[in-house]
């Protein structure tokens, strides 16, 4: 018995030795490490400097050049000044992902296009986020890019097997399906765009793809141009022939806008004074040299030209007209989302509108209007709104050398019978045709009427251009430019119809990342004059 006791004896110590032993793991150490962490953290604390910085804020993005100003050292030094620290997250280009991170507090800032703003937001089922301004406009930097041999124009794509190859939910999308709503391209395949995961890819199916084959590529600089070394390669379309569609934003969390009201506007203010600073072409050519090559990208020289002509910054001046808060001619924000998204509802973009019709939930206005109410501006010299010139005038001569980019997608007008007078019916459809020339501002429009083959041949091709006049008369009084368009001669096709051609002039020069004017043509488009014989362009 004294044995089994002195083993029991064993027993008992052993196990409250192994209890302490654990309390004292689990309790005593544990303790003692807080109150030494406590003690570290104390005279940390007590030999520390106070931190400039009263706000750390995380901004999503990728590394589209447009977004150069918001990696700018000019842009942290304005934070800096302002006591708010910013760390720049690229997601690469995850759009739904970067607005699943404003949700969940993750991020407070993100820059976004409009389009994919819209999608993110039907996609996630509701309105996180919202814009707060304007970043930029894509007018050059994305491009339609084919092969001549196959797709000499935009007519051309009408075919069931032709394919766009582009980076899905991207502006590139977008910008094919403005093509696909816009011009008479009904034989195109459901099928037609082919989405992939990167640039690289694009380029990659690229180099697999043959001169007659019915691959067209859209993508964005640098690969525009590394596409367009190919002599047999050209561009159908880019984005410097619309306006209004290919949209960046600054947008923040409507959890910290409403939290920190006056951190945003703050923001908003510094941004604005980085890229007044920044403003000078010499001084964006740098930026956005060194802002790729700190992606790893090694531009040309040239390549930097497209990329700053192809990339309109939006300054204060143009942010307070387009929220309405100055008098321009610039789109009003709220018109802007709305046609965007018709444009991606119309052709199978967008299942449903996440605003429930009402645009005006995708902006805030408030902190640019207490900027504009408060006198705010970035510098001492004035900022310029850029708009888009009124196309000059063109001769007789000039007209019938215009070169047909696209025959645009109007339903057949109808006229009372025997008559050029329009039905009410008609007038709508020339309604939407002047909101589809209103985001094609550099092409010219060629009206023809198509005569019937019945009856009278010279009483039909008279009743033909009378209908092309009426059509002509009735865009004029919509405010269309009477020196834009022109009512023209069409042919015989069986019966008498009015079709709409996109033209441009013949001496178009394509380099790079846009259709290029010559250098006086430029000149002339910004001063409204009449352009002089073709042989002054040689």
């Amino acid at each position: 018995m004294g044995k089994a006791r002195l083993v029991l004896a064993c027993l008992v110590w052993l196990v409250l030795l192994t209890i302490g032993a654990l309390l004292y793991k689990w309790l005593i150490v544990p303790a003692k490490q807080e109150q030494q962490a406590a003690a570290e953290q104390e005279l940390v604390e007590a030999t520390s400097g106070n931190s400039t910085y009263r706000h750390h804020l995380r901004l999503g993005l990728d590394a589209f050049s447009g977004y150069a100003v918001l990696r700018s050292d000019q842009f942290r030094q304005q934070l800096r000044g302002q006591g708010i620290k910013l760390d720049c997250i690229d997601d690469a280009a995850d759009y739904r992902g970067r607005l699943q991170a404003l949700a969940d507090g993750k991020l407070q800032l993100a820059a976004f296009p409009i389009d994919a703003l819209l999608k993110s937001s039907a996609a996630q089922g509701g309105l996180p986020a919202t814009i707060i301004a304007l970043i930029d406009e894509t007018r050059g930097a994305d491009a339609v890019v084919a092969y001549r041999q196959r797709f000499p124009n935009i007519d051309a794509l009408n075919a069931p097997d032709t394919r766009f190859v582009l980076v899905g939910d991207s502006p590139s999308e977008t910008l094919v399906r403005l093509l696909m709503r816009s011009f008479q391209l009904p034989a195109l395949s459901p099928q037609a765009i082919v989405r992939v995961e990167s640039e690289d890819q694009v380029l990659e199916r690229y180099r697999r793809a043959a001169p007659a084959g019915p691959e067209v590529f859209v993508t964005w600089e640098p690969v525009v141009s590394h596409m367009l070394e190919n002599d047999q390669m050209h561009v159908l379309f880019d984005s410097s022939q619309q306006s209004g569609i290919i949209v960046d934003a600054l947008i923040v969390s409507r959890d910290f806008l409403v939290k920190n009201e006056p951190v945003v506007r703050q923001v908003l203010e510094s941004y604005f004074r980085a890229l007044y600073a920044l403003q000078e072409p010499s001084e964006m050519k740098r930026l956005v040299a060194e802002d790729a090559r700190a992606a790893g990208v090694e531009l040309k020289p040239e390549q930097v030209e497209r990329l700053v002509d192809g990339i309109w910054w939006k300054n204060t001046q143009e942010n307070y007209a387009h929220f309405g808060l100055r008098s321009s001619s610039l789109p009003y924000i709220e018109d802007m989302i709305d046609r965007i998204r018709r444009l991606l509802e119309e052709t199978g973009g967008l299942e449903r509108d996440p605003t429930g019709g009402v645009p005006s939930r995708l902006f805030f206005e408030k902190p640019l209007a207490q900027m504009h109410a408060a006198g705010f501006h970035p510098g001492l010299r004035p900022e310029q709104i850029r708009e888009d010139a009124p196309l000059p005038e063109l001769s007789d001569a000039q007209w019938e050398k215009l070169i047909p980019v696209g025959t645009v997608d109007v339903p057949p007008l109808v006229y009372a019978r025997g008559t050029a007078r329009l039905t009410e019916a008609s007038r709508q459809k020339l309604d939407e045709l002047v909101e589809t020339l209103k985001s094609f501002p550099t092409f010219y429009l060629m009206i023809r009427g198509h005569a019937s083959d019945r009856g009278d041949p010279e009483i039909n091709r008279r009743l033909a251009q009378q209908r092309a006049e009426a059509a002509r008369d009735y865009l004029l009084e919509q405010g269309i430019p009477a020196a834009r368009m022109r009512a023209m001669p069409g042919e015989i096709t069986g019966q008498t119809t009015v079709t709409f051609v996109l033209g441009q002039p013949p001496f178009l020069s394509r380099r790079g990342s846009s259709l290029r004017l010559h250098p006086r043509w430029s000149r002339l488009r910004r001063q409204g004059s009449r352009i002089p014989p073709e042989g002054e362009f040689t």
